[in-house]
């Protein structure tokens, strides 16, 4: 699975990419996980499979969702206190729920 958090630089998110990446190994979680800025989604949901949105480009969450849904992605927006405590969990249990809806619509 190929996970992708769009932010506003891509700096700061890749904090929390880290902290994906992390809990994703202890829970033996096979999945690549980076991040990328606003500028980059029509690149990147071509080839990953969910994109999360961050907190502070939320006014783009709805155009994403749209062109994701159209492709057969997942898309979803980190909600704004997983993504301040940097909690990796949480957003990574959200990445494999939208993972896991989209892949029960297309079987």
């Amino acid at each position: 699975m190929k996970i992708f958090l769009c932010c506003a630089a891509g700096m700061s998110t890749s904090m929390l990419v880290a902290k994906m990446e992390s809990t994703a190994k202890e829970k033996g979680v096979d999945c690549e996980i980076s991040a990328h800025s606003i500028s980059e989604f029509d690149e990147c949901i071509q080839w990953s499979d969910v994109c999360l949105v961050a907190p502070q480009v939320k006014f783009k969450y709805e155009e994403f969702k749209t062109s994701a849904t159209n492709l057969g992605k997942g898309c979803g927006l980190i909600n704004m206190m997983d993504y301040g405590m940097l909690n990796g969990e949480a957003v990574l249990e959200q990445a494999l729920g939208l993972y896991q809806t989209h892949a029960t619509m297309e079987s």
